[in-house]
């Protein structure tokens, strides 16, 4: 179950509602209506159901990434008490999924207007600070997002921001390791720093995270699961977890898995996630807007196959000309 968050039927006047976590779903429109603009901001996650091994369920980023919106929440009204955090439903929908029986794939483009009429929604209705969530680092998933972000932001005149893209990629690069152990309080041991190398699909960070927040749906099998390496070859495989080694669609060591990890990861990401965040509210210029490195890349923009469809016509039609000249 989520965790229980106050009532918003048992605060009558808008200023009472500074300093609490609501959630949008619980609240009538006038209570919404009576909310401080300048002073709310509006947190919902879109991350898909998708396989995590026989170990994990299909709501493995789903939960994590509810769990970080709570986090980032706290983070904000720690920052700024005479704030209100409205968490908002979340969109169980993903791209660049592993397929599988209760996989729920969408095109990246759906993803993107996903984001994109959801924060709209909100923007025209006058919420001017509005953060989206993710826990799922599939490459086209978290450039959909970016991208849905930046055209509510620059259409509405607000500030919007997906702040998992950057966090998520750096993680899986190994750019937060030098954090860990000042943050563990001791050493990596072996069998630790062996559990990191390659951790990239329900395994153990994934396992330990969700030992911390679900406990109860996590297969104590998961002890017994063998770890699963690939290489970047491989990964250009369509469901290459579902190819490797046991086929069991996990790539890591779940068995390693333990819930001090994840408090472990819990920290670290809420640290990470709040450098991001952090700047939505206090920078004076347009140094909030981050993005994660994949933004860049063309090919993962959704709006590039048409791109291209465009570019062919061009070129079809000046082939006929020419043949048509000649």
């Amino acid at each position: 179950m989520r965790e229980s968050i106050p009532n918003p039927t048992d605060a009558a006047p808008s200023s009472s509602y500074a300093g609490k976590i609501l959630r949008l779903e619980e609240m009538s429109f006038s209570q919404v209506g009576s909310l401080d603009r300048d002073r709310t901001a509006v947190l919902f996650t879109l991350s898909p159901l998708e396989e995590h091994g026989p170990h994990l369920p299909l709501g493995t980023d789903v939960f994590t990434s509810e769990f970080f919106s709570l986090e980032l929440a706290r983070r904000i009204l720690q920052s700024r008490p005479d704030w209100t955090v409205v968490l908002g439903p979340p969109i169980p929908l993903g791209a660049s999924v592993f397929d599988a029986p209760g996989t729920l794939r969408a095109r990246p483009r759906t993803v993107r207007n996903l984001a994109l009429d959801y924060g709209s929604a909100l923007a025209r209705h006058g919420f001017r600070t509005i953060l989206v969530t993710n826990g799922h680092a599939g490459p086209f998933h978290v450039v959909a997002l970016e991208e849905a972000c930046a055209v509510v932001s620059r259409r509405y005149g607000v500030r919007m921001l997906a702040v998992s893209g950057p966090v998520l990629w750096k993680f899986l690069r190994g750019r937060y390791h030098d954090r860990l152990e000042p943050l563990l309080g001791r050493p990596l041991t072996p069998g630790e720093r062996q559990a990191l190398r390659g951790d990239a699909h329900a395994g153990f960070w994934e396992t330990s995270l969700m030992l911390l927040i679900r406990p109860a749906l996590v297969d104590p099998a998961h002890t017994a699961l063998p770890q699963v390496t690939f290489t970047l070859q491989q990964a250009a495989r369509k469901n290459y977890p579902l190819r490797l080694g046991n086929r069991m669609g996990y790539i890591g060591a779940p068995a390693a898995a333990r819930a001090e990890m994840g408090e472990l990861a819990r920290k670290l990401l809420g640290e990470a996630v709040w450098e991001v965040a952090r700047p939505v509210f206090d920078a004076s210029d347009d140094a909030w807007q981050q993005t994660s490195f994949l933004y860049k890349i063309p090919v993962l923009r959704t709006g590039f196959p048409y791109v291209l469809g465009i570019l062919g016509l061009i070129l079809l039609g000046w082939a006929l000309a020419r043949l048509i000249g000649l």
